[in-house]
């Protein structure tokens, strides 16, 4: 095996856009850069499940439209393997608001979160219902 373990196929690449699961008042998102990527020549920086990006609100409440956020993935449609040869693949592309640290602004996070963000994000993986 090459490679770190478990080592997410990136299947949301620079300008898709997102549901935001958490309560913050943002519904949907557009994402702008990938934070902490060391990028590949010509290529379009992509995020994927457990990475941290910078986005902008696209639909929400009108104190959180057109400001910008980080946030950190929480499901993707493209299915990613995991360590034990399964994969894994999500009904639509989610995400939730943080600050730089990584702690969640909201204090619901609706729907499922994958496993791999909960371990790599602690304060996701507490306010989290859910863990696939």
């Amino acid at each position: 095996m090459r490679g770190i373990a478990g080592k997410q196929t990136r299947g949301l690449p620079t300008a898709a856009r997102l549901h935001v699961a958490d309560n913050t008042g943002a519904k949907v998102v557009q994402i702008l850069n990938v934070l902490k990527l060391g990028g590949t020549m010509r290529r379009y920086p992509a995020a994927g499940v457990g990475d941290m990006a910078k986005v902008s609100v696209k639909k929400g409440t009108p104190d959180t439209r057109r400001q910008m956020f980080n946030v950190i993935i929480i499901r993707q449609r493209r299915p990613f393997r995991r360590v034990d040869g399964t994969w894994v693949q999500f009904e639509d592309n989610a995400c939730v608001i943080v600050n730089e640290k990584g702690d969640v602004q909201g204090s619901d996070i609706k729907g499922p979160v994958s496993r791999e963000a909960a371990e790599r994000w602690p304060r996701i993986a507490a306010n989290a219902k859910q863990i696939v």
